[in-house]
């Protein structure tokens, strides 16, 4: 399969998306930057279209037809709704920009389209939303995955694992101190 094939595939998968697509297209297939970046943004974009487009009715008709899929729908979107809700709330539809283009697991293209239905927001409101916030997650992806490339070539892989495993200690210790003034 074509080395551009695949990082397509992979911006388009819901796990991955172009969080997943930029490190493999660069470090893995050693393609051009601006070819990745360009393919993710727009292999991420396209599964958002359909989503955007056909959810409510595709989520409409299993549910009223397969018990089971309701259940897995009002589940879906019942946490959808808690984990969005207070930032919607606080930030306005600028929160799904912020919440797509957040480079962490669960936020992204996808779940920026399920938050879209869940909240109503017509197509021509949503889409230039969550394209906005994944431009910015290929952007932060793209600096953090160059960055690494760059440490790991003039440093070695050693340090690049220091400074990664340093970062990873950081965020648990942030995450401890802001539970505990929970």
């Amino acid at each position: 399969m074509l080395p551009e094939i695949q990082v397509l595939l992979l911006a388009m998968a819901p796990i991955s998306e172009l969080r997943g697509a930029i490190p493999v297209g660069l470090t893995i297939l050693h393609l051009p930057f601006w070819e990745v970046f360009l393919i993710s943004f727009l292999g991420n974009l396209i599964p958002v279209i359909f989503l955007l487009l056909f959810l409510e009715p595709f989520a409409n008709f299993l549910s009223k037809n397969f018990s089971i899929f309701k259940k897995f729908f009002d589940w879906l979107f019942q946490r959808t709704r808690k984990n969005i809700t207070p930032s919607i709330e606080k930030y306005g539809k600028k929160a799904l920009v912020i919440f797509v283009g957040i480079p962490l697991p669960i936020t992204g293209g996808w779940t920026g389209s399920v938050a879209a239905f869940l909240f109503d927001m017509p197509f021509k409101i949503a889409f230039p939303l969550i394209s906005l916030g994944v431009l910015i997650a290929g952007i932060i992806v793209s600096m953090l995955t160059l960055s690494g490339l760059a440490i790991e070539k003039y440093f070695g892989w050693k340090t690049l694992l220091i400074i990664v495993a340093i970062g990873i200690i950081g965020w648990f210790i942030y995450k401890q101190k802001k539970n505990k003034k929970s």
